[in-house]
């Protein structure tokens, strides 16, 4: 993974160091490594491979419960722009088999590194807790099927069900906050591939082909409707287009246009209507246009909402307020953006408790003092999945240390208690 052959052990090093080689989901090789090495030399017993490219430690230190804490490895086929000495200039290849720039856009070079911390933290201190530590590092969050893939692949055959699987998400909130929502948390997340079959032919001679672009153009903006048209004004729907790919040369009209569609719902009904009118949509635009073939609507990744289970909740609230003090600890409401930990959670048959971890510099926040200016800043801030997007390493590193060992110790018994 590194030109010297050698891993770097401070934190601060780690981080920089996996920011500048990111890996595509389910390539995470490297860092897979990086993580197995550091675990072992802390006593950690570890297994690796799992659901691909995961990795577990596990450390039993007395009775007591079982806690398991989570951070995701992926990065994302983005080219960043951040301008950073140590910014990524690496390129991998994507599912297809298309060379793509990588870039830890979402933080997870964060989390993972967070968690290395927190069980040095924990392997280190061990005279204040009782119990086992389960340390995992998840595979392909970005695709939602990494934590699946673990599951799937006899995870908690192979270690002892926790009773609460925790983790963090690093966010654009300033450094040193941290959010917490207990119930419904993060939206469920629906990959969809729409692909519209026209009959190709020159660009001179339009009147001889069936145009599969003015398919999918027409298709772009009538899907506007489903939200502001087809959802009440009570219900919560997120609809994106993100992909929009056709042809090859400004005089060829193609055989076939994509569009890749990001949907994010926190209630089955409304996800299973919009479905339907993302069918009907489109399958009326090709029938609209005298296509050959019915356009294809394929939902090719989906994962749920994230729940927090309330008494869970409650419970790291209060070890992450007696750490970093009630201001510091605020309720987040339920998020739109997606995360697959519940997967974990559920395969276990334990709570989650997942929670947002600031990671914009502090300085950008001085002048607000009321909630409302902290928001306004807060989206003016580069969010995740931007190019532009990296978290400031400090405070943030320490303080996401600070919160899975504080988490994780509020569920570890004492062990005066064991």
């Amino acid at each position: 993974m590194s030109s010297s052959g050698s891993n770097p052990t401070a934190l601060e090093d780690i981080y920089r160091f996996l920011h500048m080689n990111p890996e595509l989901s389910f390539q995470e090789h490297n860092t897979a490594a990086l993580v197995e090495a550091e675990l072992r030399e802390l006593g950690f017993d570890v297994l690796t491979g799992i659901g691909t490219t995961g990795v577990v430690g596990v450390l039993r230190n007395g009775d007591g419960p079982t806690v398991l804490l989570r951070a995701d490895m992926d990065a994302l086929p983005v080219a960043e722009q951040t301008g950073l000495e140590y910014a990524s200039n690496t390129l991998g290849n994507d599912q297809d088999g298309n060379e793509v720039p990588v870039m830890h856009a979402c933080g997870h070079d964060m989390h993972v590194t967070c968690l290395i911390g927190a069980a040095r933290h924990l392997s280190q201190d061990r005279g204040s807790w009782s119990g086992t530590l389960e340390i995992l590092f998840q595979p392909a969050e970005e695709l939602g099927a990494g934590a699946r893939a673990m599951a799937e692949d006899s995870l908690f055959k192979r270690i002892p069900r926790p009773a609460v699987v925790l983790g963090q998400h690093v966010s654009p909130l300033p450094a040193g906050v941290v959010a917490i929502q207990p119930g419904l948390a993060f939206a469920a997340a629906d990959g969809i591939r729409i692909t519209f079959h026209g009959r190709g032919g020159h660009g001179s001679r339009p009147e001889t082909t069936v145009d599969p672009i003015v398919m999918a153009a027409a298709t772009v903006l009538r899907l506007q409707t489903v939200v502001s048209r087809e959802i009440a004004a009570t219900e919560s729907l997120v609809l994106t287009i993100g992909s929009l790919h056709a042809g090859t040369k400004n005089n060829i009209i193609p055989d076939t246009a994509e569009l890749l569609i990001s949907m994010r719902s926190f209630d089955t009904d409304v996800r299973d209507r919009a479905i339907t009118a993302i069918r009907r949509i489109a399958v009326g635009e090709s029938r609209a246009a005298g296509a050959p073939q019915e356009a294809a609507v394929d939902v090719y990744e989906s994962f749920p909402c994230v729940v927090n289970e309330p008494a869970a909740a409650e419970r790291t609230r209060a070890s992450l307020i007696e750490h970093f003090g009630p201001g510091a600890v605020i309720t987040s409401g339920a998020v739109t953006g997606s995360e697959d930990i519940g997967v974990l959670a559920d395969a276990a048959g334990a709570a989650c408790s997942f929670w947002l971890l600031g990671g914009s510099d502090p300085a950008l926040f001085a002048s607000a003092t009321t909630v409302e200016e902290t928001i306004r800043i807060v989206n003016q801030q580069p969010s995740n999945h931007s190019p532009t997007y990296a978290p400031v390493i400090q405070p943030t590193l320490d303080n996401g240390v600070a919160a899975l060992a504080a988490a994780a110790r509020g569920w570890l018994a004492r062990p005066t208690d064991a």
